[in-house]
């Protein structure tokens, strides 16, 4: 039996309880994309003692990840690790009376099922749209709750999404950005502390569900600036269900994700969506200006950062070069080019 004298500090507040801990021991919480807001959200429901944390991602750390990433530090940069090994054997330090699961994986139309079957409580730290809508689709159509999290430059939101309980992350966001439209930590910044705060409150919202106090689940949509101190709740209540309200998960869908082909022989990737996406190419150009080389015509752009190159068509469809890893390659359109 798990000693939960080391949750004392915890399970002595009344919101929680020994009932509340013993829940929470019992309980499975997967995290998805380890960076800035995962690597602390991941750390914080280690330390409450969740009895097992799935940690997913497709990635590797990269040295301007420290200034952030706070599980990480230079030599886990020299090591190139997964981000999801590394971490597991951080927390496994933390907190040994847990089982932690690595999963260095992709989530996909595909993969979502295997990796997400039978836990309570999905955490979002991913950094696109495409997955966080998969993610939304998987939630409602399994039961599962999941706290969506999003930061940029100094500004954090967090919203959790309870199936059949209130709108979803699409009732509040119908569509996602043009990619040239859409802000990303590469090319706008964020502040660390943002992140942190972010996770922090992601955190909360799934000990909640967790410890079996669903009904103390935040319902409104929170977001601040960390920077300026505003803290702003907004009602979400009344919104019109969406399609995917109503049952339709088209991006639990295989011809509806987003698609990547290893390119035999030439060390890149294909990365390409089944419906056409337009990318604007001026407007991306002057988002990246700056942080990387950038060329285009009427038909293609080059994004390049070394060892990489991204060629991007106006349709949306991408090569990356420099590469044979179809999430690493996904994690760089994201990067660059947005979901």
């Amino acid at each position: 039996m798990t000693d939960i004298s080391r949750y004392d500090r915890q399970w002595r507040l009344r919101e929680i309880g020994k009932e509340g801990q013993s829940h929470i021991l019992a309980g499975t919480a997967a995290v998805i994309g380890l960076g800035a807001l995962g690597s602390v959200s991941a750390s914080l429901l280690a330390r409450a003692g969740v009895g097992r944390l799935l940690l997913i991602d497709r990635d590797f750390p990269e040295l301007s990840n420290l200034q952030r990433q706070t599980l990480y530090d230079e030599k886990d940069v020299e090591r190139r690790l997964p981000k999801a090994v590394i971490a597991r054997e951080k927390l496994a330090l933390v907190n040994s009376a847990i089982h932690i699961e690595a999963f260095p994986a992709d989530v996909n139309a595909v993969t979502a099922g295997e990796l997400l079957a039978g836990v309570d409580v999905i955490v979002d730290g991913t950094d696109n749209y495409e997955t966080r809508y998969l993610l939304n689709d998987f939630s409602l159509k399994h039961n599962i709750p999941w706290v969506y999290g999003g930061v940029i430059r100094t500004e954090g939101i967090v919203y959790t999404v309870l199936p059949g309980e209130g709108p979803c992350l699409r009732c509040l966001f119908l569509e996602a950005p043009a990619p040239e439209e859409a802000e990303t930590c590469d090319r706008s910044g964020v502040l660390a502390m943002a992140a942190h705060v972010t996770a922090a409150v992601q955190a909360v919202e799934a000990l909640k569900i967790l410890a079996g106090k669903k009904e103390q689940v935040s319902r409104e949509l929170l977001k601040f600036d960390v920077w300026r101190g505003h803290w702003k709740t907004m009602t979400v209540d009344g919104l019109p269900a969406c399609a995917s309200c109503r049952g339709h998960y088209e991006y639990l869908e295989t011809e509806a994700a987003l698609q990547t082909v290893k390119m035999c022989g030439r060390n890149a990737v294909q990365i390409y969506h089944a419906e056409s996406r337009p990318v604007n190419f001026q407007s991306l150009a002057g988002k990246l200006a700056g942080q990387v080389a950038v060329e285009y015509n009427d038909y293609v752009m080059s994004i390049r950062s070394d060892p990489f190159e991204i060629m991007l068509f106006a349709n949306g469809r991408a090569i990356v070069k420099g590469t044979e890893d179809a999430g690493r390659a996904k994690s760089l359109y994201a990067r660059f080019v947005g979901a």
